[in-house]
């Protein structure tokens, strides 16, 4: 037996957990510690308010996405209730569709940090800030998680689950927010 499978699962658990704090807590000392530029910050060629409903239309997406990979994910792994086996394709669907959600996210990061960095002004704001810190120290994780072999069968559904959660909590505090006229429902 290997040192590696004799490590108990704790010790297994560290790179994935240290990984995704490092991204996490690197996203957020840059969020709050540059300068941010919401008049000069242009996504798309669009700049200032006329961004924000370029953004949720795109967080709409990664959500919609998101569910997309829980039940893609579910699927493979024959959660589903009632669902026949999934076709060979499937692993391969949910692969290309992270990717698709990932990059969606991105151009939408990339505005957040640039023109608001992360801000503590509200709840909903300073959540929305943790969550988008969290969401790509979590996404890290999952590729790691998902490249190991000697992690718990736990581990996977519980980083994929958060990763929902997050793209769902990032929906609400921002995309939702901003359709429903700047309030939350």
């Amino acid at each position: 037996m290997s040192a590696t499978s004799e490590r108990p699962v704790g010790a297994r658990l560290l790179w994935p957990l240290g990984l995704a704090a490092a991204i996490s807590a690197g996203l957020y000392v840059f969020g709050i510690s540059h300068t941010p530029d919401y008049s000069g910050t242009a996504l798309f060629g669009r700049s200032a308010a006329d961004t924000l409903t370029l953004k949720s239309w795109l967080a709409t997406g990664v959500l919609g996405l998101a569910i997309w990979q829980l039940t893609l994910g579910l699927w493979m792994y024959r959660k589903l209730p009632r669902a026949p086996s999934p076709p060979r394709q499937v692993p391969l669907i949910h692969r290309l569709s992270g990717i698709a959600a990932l990059a969606l996210t991105l151009p939408i990061a990339y505005h957040c940090m640039l023109a608001y960095g992360v801000q503590t002004t509200s709840a909903r704001v300073e959540v929305h800030s943790l969550a988008g810190c969290f969401f790509y120290g979590g996404f890290a994780a999952k590729v790691l998680v998902v490249r190991s072999r000697r992690l718990p069968g736990w581990a996977l559904p519980l980083v994929g689950g958060t990763l929902v959660v997050l793209a769902a909590l990032l929906w609400y505090t921002a995309a939702l927010w901003n359709f429903n006229g700047a309030s939350l429902p």
